[in-house]
């Protein structure tokens, strides 16, 4: 989560944080560039864990009925929180020309939803869909549907809306330009394939400690072998092929530059390798000190701490603007108006900007993060704090 503010506050405060590509060997610096990428580990945990999270719950004894309920239900109300409040805090704009950008929330929702049918089949029927759909996937991708990137192309049709919802990403206007349009940055299919593997993930946790930690560092070493030997060749598994360039760090950067929207499987055993590798170190571990206490407040209250780390590298960004003497326009201008052709918005700061503020924020956030988690805790009474 931490991380995950690290990149949004890359978006806001960097002068190319919505213009540029932080991974474009031709562009870049290797500090930007791992900036960037090391970001890419926040989404797949999160998903894992939202369905391990879901596991845990069975293995306490959560009837599977109430189990699926709560999944479903709380699928849709993180869609509506992305359609509203996320928007607002992402975007500080309330023109719905452009509707929404759907990102991890809109597909942890989706993902929730799926879930909430897998849950009742047997875990190997979940566990063998779950891997089907994160290796398979790639098998789809030379199925494309038009890009519509402006108002004058012909509009896709409803089978092409629903393909790029599913597996391709893109934009689409709800029911026919000029009605609101929506971008689909996180197509779902891969993710409901990811949540529905860390459901049955969790099932490791019924191992002795020892056991467990073995087992995620052969699954974290095996991924990472499975990455290599795909990768080397470009044989499958993502649609970024790697190329050797003039110099080693530019080799490097092509060989991990992967492809995130939709996620590839390549993208996706690079990244989840690690998480588990840094899990099997920590699982079963007391930590104690201030650095712990925030780590563990931001873990209870996930969804307070997404909100407010939007608006926290919002504001940074409007600050550091201020003290070069620009305009805080571009931080109020609307996305739909970028999609009908005004230029992408260009911000003031440098890597030193976004460091301070990220660093700054993660203090800073912990304040209020504690305060909502102690009226959580509190306030079990209060049935919509625990989708909070």
């Amino acid at each position: 989560m931490i991380i995950m503010l690290l990149d949004h506050t890359r978006d806001y405060v960097h002068r190319e944080g919505l213009a540029g590509d932080p991974l474009n060997l031709a562009t870049t610096s290797v500090f930007l560039y791992f900036t960037r990428w090391i970001t890419h580990l926040c989404a797949p945990g999160f998903v894992l864990l939202a369905g391990a999270s879901a596991g845990f719950q069975r293995q306490r004894g959560t009837p599977i009925p109430q189990l699926s309920r709560f999944l479903w239900t709380r699928g849709l109300f993180l869609i509506f929180m992305e359609l509203t409040v996320v928007r607002l805090v992402v975007y500080f704009d309330a023109n719905l020309v452009f509707l929404a950008n759907l990102q991890v929330i809109w597909a942890i929702g989706i993902a929730m939803i799926a879930l909430a049918a897998l849950v009742h089949l047997p875990q190997r029927a979940i566990f063998a869909i779950g891997a089907l759909i994160v290796c398979g996937h790639n098998l789809l991708d030379g199925i494309r549907v038009p890009v519509w990137s402006n108002p004058t192309l012909p509009e896709p049709t409803a089978l092409a809306r629903l393909w790029m919802v599913v597996h391709q990403g893109g934009y689409f206007p709800l029911f026919g330009f000029p009605s609101p349009v929506v971008r689909l940055q996180y197509p779902v299919l891969p993710w409901i394939g990811v949540i529905a593997l860390g459901y049955v993930f969790a099932d490791l946790w019924l191992l002795d400690i020892q056991k467990r930690r073995r087992a995620l560092v052969r699954l974290s070493l095996a991924m990472i072998l499975v990455f290599l030997a795909l990768r080397i060749p470009n044989l499958y598994g993502d649609n970024l092929p790697w190329h050797p360039q003039d110099t080693l760090l530019k080799s490097i950067g092509s060989f991990m530059n992967v492809q995130k929207y939709p996620p590839s499987l390549l993208f996706l055993l690079v990244t989840l390798a690690p998480c588990l590798l840094l899990l099997s170190r920590l699982d079963g571990r007391t930590f104690t000190g201030p650095l712990a206490r925030v780590f563990v407040t931001y873990g209870r209250v996930p969804m307070f701490f997404y909100l407010l780390q939007w608006a926290w590298a919002h504001l940074c960004g409007m600050a550091v603007a201020a003290a070069h003497g620009m305009s805080l326009a571009p931080y109020f201008q609307s996305r739909g108006e970028t999609f009908l052709g005004a230029p992408v918005p260009v911000f003031a700061g440098n890597l030193r900007d976004v460091y301070l503020c990220w660093l700054l924020g993660a203090v800073v956030l912990y304040f209020p993060c504690r305060w909502y988690a102690a009226v959580k805790a509190r306030r079990k009474d209060l049935v919509l704090l625990r989708y909070l």
